[in-house]
């Protein structure tokens, strides 16, 4: 005996479950974006960096100027990494996924080691980043603003 109302009740939890699990699977993948942007400027590779950027960048690095684009981005990301072997540590103190977008809020430590004359210097700070799922199907930094703790120490 069929019960039709039992069938399209299964049908709409199998289809919420689906959902779901779309849902959770979409929110991993952002959420590796994280650490695949912190493996990223660790592993001190210029290409693996600008390869985690939109072509669209917005990046507001406190004491520069803002810059928008990879384009842009690329010179600053050259310098940086020519002067300094570089590690940072970054704890995700918020992380929101919204469909193609995702925005986390994060402190900083960083640890810069000069290529020349090994000086250290190391930071402490806060960030937003705003990450885009981009057509190609990876999570890329969109935006991405930073500043130290205690400016102009």
């Amino acid at each position: 005996m069929k019960h039709p109302r039992i069938e399209a009740l299964v049908l709409v939890l199998l289809t919420a479950c689906a959902a779901q699990k779309n849902t959770t699977s979409a929110s991993d993948a952002a959420h590796q974006a994280h650490q695949n942007y912190v493996d990223a400027i660790n592993s001190n590779n210029l290409d693996s960096l600008n390869g985690m950027l939109t072509d669209d960048v917005v990046f507001l690095s406190a004491g520069e100027p803002v810059m928008v684009g990879r384009a842009a981005v690329r010179p600053w990301l050259v310098s940086y990494l020519k002067t300094y072997k570089t590690h940072w540590d970054k704890p995700v103190q918020e992380f929101v996924v919204n469909g193609d977008w995702a925005f986390e809020r994060y402190s900083y430590v960083s640890t810069d080691t000069a290529r020349v004359g090994g000086a250290v210097i190391r930071g402490t700070g806060w960030g937003l980043l705003i990450y885009h799922h981009d057509a190609d199907g990876k999570w890329r930094v969109a935006r991405d603003a930073f500043g130290p703790d205690n400016p102009g120490h």
